[in-house]
């Protein structure tokens, strides 16, 4: 089982090769590839390599699409039964991982 951490933003995600993941939304187009450099953790078959902070492998992912998530609602009360309403959508990447090296 080989699988990395990757570090996009703030977050870090667990991920395996030919799986799909959403993540923050990526400036980078649908269908186009790219290369995660900050991989902080990597474990394969031969051992554990932990990085300080990063280690030397890259993982390759392809954009699949980008969407929104499920809707946030949420209410402000005040004074006088004065309220307000307000929804909220992130937008979000799927990429699929396509190499780890």
């Amino acid at each position: 089982m080989e699988y990395a951490v990757i570090q996009i933003g703030k977050k870090q995600y667990i991920v395996e090769k030919d799986q799909e993941y959403t993540v923050e939304k990526l400036d980078t187009p649908e269908g186009e590839s790219i290369t995660f450099d900050e991989v902080p953790l990597y474990v394969s078959e031969k051992g554990i390599d932990i990085g300080k902070p990063f280690t030397k492998v890259k993982v390759d992912a392809t954009v699949v699409e980008h969407k929104r998530a499920t809707k946030v609602v949420g209410l402000i009360y005040k004074t006088n039964g004065h309220r307000r309403k307000f929804g909220h959508k992130q937008h979000q990447t799927v990429i699929k991982i396509t190499n780890i090296a």
